[in-house]
């Protein structure tokens, strides 16, 4: 087997394997960057198309949950219909919904359309990295991981700032009409470069040549589960969480279905989700690695910009692009990561990861109202050098002891781990923060003694600097009070995310175990 081409013996084992990569990077980083691209242009969908603001948030919601639904069972359908044709059916899905979300007429028809977009995109990320691991040998699949992550890193960080500019140039329908040329060129390129190994060929024709039942209650169960907890995540903190009975019925159907998914698979012949995979030492490892990575990476996405947005006055374009520079390290040191791969324990290279993050989280804990942008961004740059230290050795140490006839299933279920970690980590922080800032809050005002002397100095003060600028407000006391409670509000916004930033850091931290326990990756055999 030379070390330029696709392995094997089918159609595609002329073909450059860079070329396969560089196809399904580019579908991917369409993918995700769709997940998030959306979020800065909520408010003018829903004044364009005379919505509110609650009912426009389903635009959101409809698309992660039909997403949250396909990707865990997207290996079974590859195994069944074949991988290649699955992955153009989904990117021709993904690519005619984006054109049909730009030409919706109303808010119920955008929602449809965006599920259709979901289920499209459901499929999109496991296939991509399930045609990676099947393309490269083994001594070169780091590289491969590298290029694939540069879309999965990279998209979420610049997602939010695309959209803002795409939105305030020409308008937010444009957000989903430019996939749609990307779309094609993607389809066109994996009909050309994309297909079926051998080995997967072989296993599907006797999959399908064997009494082979659909695994129906499986399906529910998924669908059940996993589209419930999508829900509950993504609505819980609107919803007041558990205070709401529609969040709680949905928890308790979730619950219920996910406890009994694993038991009802591992019995099933052909289950839709392959749960043996996860007595694999290194995979069940790394899905809680990637699923802690997932968290991080995309609350501290949300962080970084609501922090310079309601504490500094940052526009959301300004905000969106403090994420740019780690977005840049991304793209900047993947490479040396992919090729360190081959060269040092993957273990090391997760713990420069963890150690890296941990000490931006760290300093981002410390940040003030003061703090200016060039050091935002430079900790957003270490950070983002940290999540590449994570992303491709994590992903290399699932695959490294992974059949290929189960690539799809694992490629699928490690995707699902990292998506699931995302929702949860976006829906805490967003609960924590609000929470937080009403506890230290109460802490503080519980502090403020209006009799104390300390105190009224300072009304005073703040009285003759009103009447100083000339401002003659109704009563200068209670404006000069008004200031002070504003002021203390700040401080306690400014408290919980603090305390956001360093809980990060210690969810990295305790995770430093759990890399000791990876096993380590024989070079000589690769």
């Amino acid at each position: 087997m030379t070390s330029n081409t696709v392995p094997g013996n089918s159609p595609g084992s002329s073909i450059n394997p860079w070329l396969v990569a560089v196809t399904v990077a580019l579908t991917t980083f369409m993918e995700v960057l769709d997940i998030s691209i959306a979020n800065v242009s909520l408010r003018h969908i829903a004044g364009d198309l005379a919505a509110g603001q609650d009912e426009s948030t389903w635009i959101l919601t409809s698309y992660l949950v039909a997403n949250a639904i396909i990707l865990p069972m997207s290996g079974w359908i590859s195994n069944l219909m074949g991988r290649r044709r699955f992955y153009l059916i989904c990117v021709a899905l993904f690519t005619v919904s984006s054109l049909l979300c730009g030409l919706a007429p109303n808010l119920f028809a955008l929602i449809f359309f965006r599920t259709l977009q979901g289920i499209g995109g459901g499929g999109l990320q496991p296939s991509s990295q399930a045609i990676l691991s099947d393309t490269f040998p083994p001594h070169q699949r780091g590289m491969a991981f590298a290029v694939y992550g540069i879309t999965t890193v990279m998209a979420p960080a610049i997602g939010p700032t695309v959209g803002g500019w795409i939105t305030d140039t020409f308008t937010w329908r444009w957000i989903f009409l430019i996939n749609v040329p990307i779309g094609i060129i993607s389809f066109y390129l994996t009909r050309l470069w994309v297909y079926d190994p051998p080995h997967f060929t072989e296993r599907r024709k006797a999959l399908l040549a064997s009494t082979f039942k659909i695994d129906g209650l499986g399906f529910v169960l998924m669908a059940l589960g996993f589209g419930c907890l999508q829900i509950v995540l993504d609505k819980g903190e609107q919803e007041d969480w558990f205070g709401s009975h529609f969040i709680v019925l949905l928890t308790v159907i979730s619950v219920v279905s996910l406890i009994i998914l694993p038991f009802w698979e591992l019995r099933h012949k052909n289950p839709m989700m392959d749960f043996t995979l996860l007595k694999e030492r290194n995979f069940f490892i790394s899905n809680i690695l990637i699923f802690m990575l997932g968290f991080v990476l995309f609350s501290s996405t949300l962080l970084l910009p609501l922090f310079v947005q309601i504490l500094m006055g940052y526009s959301a374009t300004d905000a969106g692009l403090l994420l740019s520079p780690g977005g840049v390290a991304v793209l900047l040191f993947m490479p040396l990561i992919g090729y360190l791969i081959n060269k040092t324990d993957v273990r090391k290279l997760i713990m420069v990861g963890l150690i890296l993050n941990i000490f931006s989280l760290w300093m981002f804990s410390l940040l003030t109202m003061q703090t200016d942008y060039t050091t935002m961004a430079m900790l957003r740059i270490v950070q983002g050098i940290g999540l590449g230290f994570l992303f491709v050795p994590i992903n290399t140490a699932a695959f490294a002891d992974i059949p290929l006839v189960k690539s799809s299933s694992a490629s699928a279920m490690i995707n699902l781990s990292r998506n699931l970690g995302g929702s949860f980590g976006i829906a805490l922080v967003q609960t924590w923060l609000s929470e937080g800032s009403q506890r230290h809050l109460n802490y503080l005002v519980g502090h403020l003694d209006p009799y104390r002397t300390l105190y009224q100095d300072q009304v005073k003060q703040l009285e003759l600097l009103i009447h100083h600028y000339g401002l003659m407000p109704f009563d200068l006391n209670q404006t000069a009070n008004a200031i002070v409670y504003n002021f203390t509000y700040q401080q306690a916004q400014l408290l919980a995310f603090m305390d956001n930033f360093k809980l990060l850091g210690i969810l990295f931290l305790i995770m430093i175990p759990a890399v000791i326990f990876l096993k380590k990756r024989d070079h000589s055999k690769q």
